[in-house]
């Protein structure tokens, strides 16, 4: 037992060492560029355009309303390693809220190599911070609100990073999926910050999501609950892994279902 309590404090020690080195890790423009030539050659709906922050150009998928009136913006985040319009999930998702009469910008965020881990993205979590900001000032210029962020695995920790500036500053709500996923022996390092948001919060997971994500939903929900906001909710995915592989039409339901209960 001993044995096993110092190697679990190796490795979180580990895991702080890695955070406060975070200036001397960067993402990895390259593969970024490529997986955006993917989502050029193979988008169908919606439009890639290009956003700046702080200086540094990215790319984004926008889509207009298919419905008569726009019921406000939804920003996405996708999931580690992936692009702004991944096949199994954020892609079909922003399709679909378009198609429910969301204006949708799905963000292509800062990845890492394919082997890259928990541990190795924790230098570049603040990378997505002003990309978020920008996002939300080009939707801002058009005039289009409200606005929920909406984020899917590693790009939650992402978002995250961003409430813990921001709080809930330009939300209108907050969507997570597979929240507090991370690699084995990687513990989170950073703490969930739900209770200093007013915004409501759906945090929402597989019934098949990694072991990370189902054994800190009580301490989500809780803070969840802390924070005060009755319209919150914390669901869980029947039938659902933590990339929804094969269930990207329970993923719309899911979060279109909430997003319906919500009132302006």
């Amino acid at each position: 037992m001993a044995q096993f309590k110092l190697f679990n404090y190796i490795t979180i020690a580990l895991g702080l060492v890695f955070w406060f080195c975070a200036s001397a890790v960067a993402s990895d423009l390259e593969r970024e560029q490529r997986l955006i030539d993917e989502v050029e050659a193979n988008l169908f709906s919606g439009e890639l355009i290009m956003l700046n922050a702080q200086g540094a150009d990215f790319a984004a998928v926008e889509m207009a309303s298919e419905t008569d009136s726009t019921r406000g913006a939804v920003i996405l985040l996708h999931g580690r390693g992936f692009h702004a319009d991944w096949p199994e999930n954020i892609g079909p998702l922003r399709v679909g809220l378009s198609e429910a009469g969301w204006h949708t910008l799905s963000l292509q965020m800062p990845v890492l190599e394919k082997a890259a881990k928990y541990f190795d993205y924790l230098p570049i979590l603040e990378e997505g911070v002003p990309r978020i900001n920008a996002a939300l000032a080009y939707l801002s210029s058009q005039e289009v609100s409200p606005v929920v962020l909406l984020a899917h695995s590693c790009s939650a920790h992402m978002a995250m990073a961003w409430m813990e500036e921001h709080a809930d500053e330009g939300i209108n709500a907050f969507i997570g999926i597979g929240i507090g996923a991370t690699d084995y022996q990687q513990p989170m390092q950073r703490p969930f910050p739900f209770a200093s948001l007013t915004v409501p919060i759906l945090d929402l997971y597989g019934e098949y999501d990694y072991p990370a994500v189902h054994r800190m939903a009580p301490e989500r929900l809780q803070l969840i609950k802390q924070a005060g906001n009755p319209a919150s909710r914390q669901i869980v995915a029947p039938g659902a892994d933590h990339y929804f592989t094969g269930t990207s039409d329970l993923l719309i339901e899911q979060v279109n279902a909430w997003l319906d209960d919500l009132s302006w």
